[in-house]
C-alpha cells in the first residue's frame, strides 16, 4: 500500500513539472510571436 502512495505522489509530481514546462514554453512562444519584427532602433527621420 505504501508503494502505491509513493507511486501516486511521484506521478503527481512529474505531472506538475511537465505542466509547468509546457506553460513556460507556451509563454515563450507567445512572447516570441508578440515581439517578432520589433526593432529597438528608433525610426530614422528621412
Amino acid at each position: 500500500m505504501k508503494r502505491l502512495l509513493v507511486f501516486a505522489a511521484l506521478a503527481a509530481g512529474v505531472a506538475a513539472v511537465v505542466k509547468k514546462l509546457q506553460d513556460q514554453e507556451a509563454e515563450r512562444d507567445l512572447w516570441a510571436e508578440a515581439t517578432d519584427g520589433v526593432t529597438t532602433e528608433p525610426p530614422s527621420d528621412n
